[in-house]
């Protein structure tokens, strides 16, 4: 028996118990919260050169046009794409003990992706306080995909760019309505979207101006080639999962390979996340050794989970 299918089956013999996200926490020792939650810079530090690292490499090989190189788009984007997680992880500052490293690397993130990271961070905190709450949850604001028209479009990522750059457009008008976002926080919603706008249109010019595509080929392009296999990633976080409080249940975790746990920052243990958002990245295996017995919602891979969503829209079961 494999690894996977232990794990399923554990989680069946948790049955239809009341074990939940609290219980989960509550049943871990001082020293056990006190390792998974303590926080250090050498592991994000490392996970982040990592995944720059190769971002940087593959955007040499496309901008020197070794052989071959539009085959490289699509890992590039994926790369690129994937600093989603990075920028998830930092806004809880959660990826490094060094509080400007987090703010630093969200900004980062952010800006290559087109999500504004103080938004970002307050519609995120939202989502955990009304996690899949149908009428609270800001993710739920964009309805999921109930036709196979709907999915297509959802995996375009057409609409997200639409909504991002409509959103950092209000947020630099000042038209920052949305409940869930504090007031206190919207001048510097306001600002971090003026600069991001003001950034964008330098780099846009700057490119014009001395004549390069280099922008185009290493960034633009491959961002939108990637941007389908992170929808696909992202909808497997809560899509299906009952609209019920235990966040062992309406959240999913997905076992899946090493190379998919690094380019998502381990978010693939989403469940645990959302059960304990204070544990750090590196730190979810450790606590999914604990949890793994009381998931509710898991899945054995991202094509695997996609297939029967698609199946599902298909047959109207959405």
């Amino acid at each position: 028996m494999d690894r996977a299918q232990e794990e399923e089956e554990q989680m069946a013999e948790a049955g239809s118990g009341e074990f939940d996200h609290r219980r989960l926490v509550s049943s871990l020792d001082a020293e056990q919260r006190r390792m998974l939650t303590s926080l250090t810079d050498g592991p994000g530090l490392r996970q982040l050169f990592a995944h720059l690292g190769l971002i940087v490499l593959l955007g040499v090989l496309i901008g020197k046009a070794v052989p071959g190189w539009p085959l490289l788009l699509l890992p590039q984007g994926i790369l690129i794409v994937f600093l989603f997680t990075a920028l998830h992880e930092t806004s809880h500052n959660t990826a490094f003990r060094t509080r400007w490293l987090n703010t630093a690397v969200a900004h980062l993130a952010g800006f290559l992706i087109l999500v504004p990271p103080c938004w970002f961070k307050y519609f995120h905190f939202a989502h955990h306080r009304h996690t899949h709450d149908p009428d609270h949850d800001p993710e739920l604001m964009s309805p999921k995909p109930e036709t196979l028209w709907q999915y297509a479009r959802y995996l375009s990522g057409l609409p997200l760019w639409w909504s991002m750059l409509r959103t950092l457009v209000a947020n630099a008008r000042g038209a920052i309505t949305d409940p869930f976002l504090p007031k206190g926080a919207r001048p510097q919603m306001v600002l971090e979207a003026r600069a991001m706008l003001a950034a964008y249109v330098l780099l846009l010019l700057g490119s014009l101006l001395v004549g390069s595509t280099l922008l185009l080929w290493t960034w633009l392009v491959p961002v939108v080639l990637g941007q389908p296999l992170l929808r696909a990633y992202l909808l497997a976080e809560h899509a299906r999962c009952s609209h019920v409080a235990n966040m062992l249940e309406n959240t999913r975790t997905t076992f899946t390979t090493r190379i998919v746990r690094f380019l998502a920052w381990n978010m693939p243990y989403h469940a645990e996340h959302h059960a304990f958002p204070t544990v750090p990245f590196h730190r979810l295996p450790a606590l999914h050794e604990h949890a793994r017995a009381h998931l509710r919602q898991t899945e054995r891979g991202y094509a695997r989970f996609n297939g029967k969503f698609a199946k599902a829209v298909a047959g109207g079961r959405a």
